[in-house]
């Protein structure tokens, strides 16, 4: 087998697992409508939301709905993000039509407890939702909004969905109420951390920058326990001019409480600055294009 035949081959079966991903993320993201959200008065946000509303004003089958009403934020995620972003987020919205469906008259297993059916309907939808962001494609049409918009502006995409989906919730309280719309809002608040959760992965990844009276000693540590490099920036001290070898280095989150304690350890009086980190790429971190 040729070099050329082996990478398209490789492709092709990248292209399958992400399909796979986003149509199992669809079907998680239906059974926490069907069997949680929908039979407790609680409504999901964006384009399924409103068609959640529709079907409960019209009577017409939810999966319909979520599937003729995302066709324009398909349309302007083909024109605007990609041809395959458009596909596999087809892929994902045919999937959860098709799974709301399939799923219309699953056994309800919360009923009644508010505070429960919020947060366990959050984080069933949320995970589906991020699981389909993570592999290239949307389940829903505020989604595909959210991430044209997060590539203009300077916020992330769950927080962007959270702060689309307010409008939404002000129709919901139409059909459910404004206790419905309050809880649909907190359902979908815990949806959206869980959907940074996974489409940045557990692991994202966090800035620090260290000053520090011991440098050398600081990198080679950092270097010998938790295989990171840094870098030095040399700086100088605005009131004393003293100068400065100034520390940067990129870390795991689950590193987080390991470089503190190296850090302590080493100086305890070190300046540290931490900043959370969007994305990387190259070095020991890799990120791969999905659009």
């Amino acid at each position: 087998m040729s070099k050329s035949t082996k990478k398209e081959s490789t492709i092709r079966v990248k292209k399958l697992t992400r399909a796979i991903a986003i149509i199992i993320g669809a079907f998680i993201t239906a059974y926490g409508l069907e069997a949680i959200l929908i039979p407790n008065n609680v409504s999901d946000g964006g384009v399924t939301g409103l068609s959640i509303v529709g079907s409960e004003l019209t009577g017409l089958p939810l999966g319909i709905l979520i599937s003729i009403l995302n066709i324009p934020f398909v349309f302007l995620g083909y024109k605007q993000i990609g041809k395959s972003f458009a596909i596999y987020s087809v892929i994902g919205i045919a999937s959860l039509a098709y799974g709301t469906s399939v799923m219309h008259h699953i056994p309800t297993i919360i009923q009644g407890d508010t505070l429960l059916v919020t947060v366990v309907g959050g984080i069933i939808i949320g995970f589906g939702m991020g699981l389909a962001l993570r592999n290239g494609g949307a389940l829903d049409g505020i989604d595909m909004l959210a991430v044209l918009l997060s590539r203009k502006l300077p916020f992330g995409t769950s927080d962007l969905i959270l702060f689309l989906n307010l409008f939404v919730f002000i129709v919901v309280s139409t059909v459910f109420g404004l206790q419905g719309a309050f809880l649909s809002g907190i359902a979908y608040f815990v949806a959206s951390k869980v959907i940074h959760t996974v489409e940045e992965g557990l692991s994202g990844s966090k800035t620090f920058k260290i000053i520090t009276s011991e440098p050398e000693l600081m990198v080679e540590t950092i270097r010998d326990r938790l295989g990171r490099t840094a870098t030095y920036n040399l700086v100088e001290g605005g009131y004393t001019n003293e100068k400065f070898k100034e520390i940067t280095c990129i870390i795991n989150r689950l590193e987080d409480s390991k470089m503190k304690e190296i850090i302590n350890e080493i100086d305890k009086h070190a300046f540290v600055a931490v900043y959370d980190v969007a994305e990387v790429k190259g070095g020991n971190f890799s990120k791969k294009d999905i659009h």
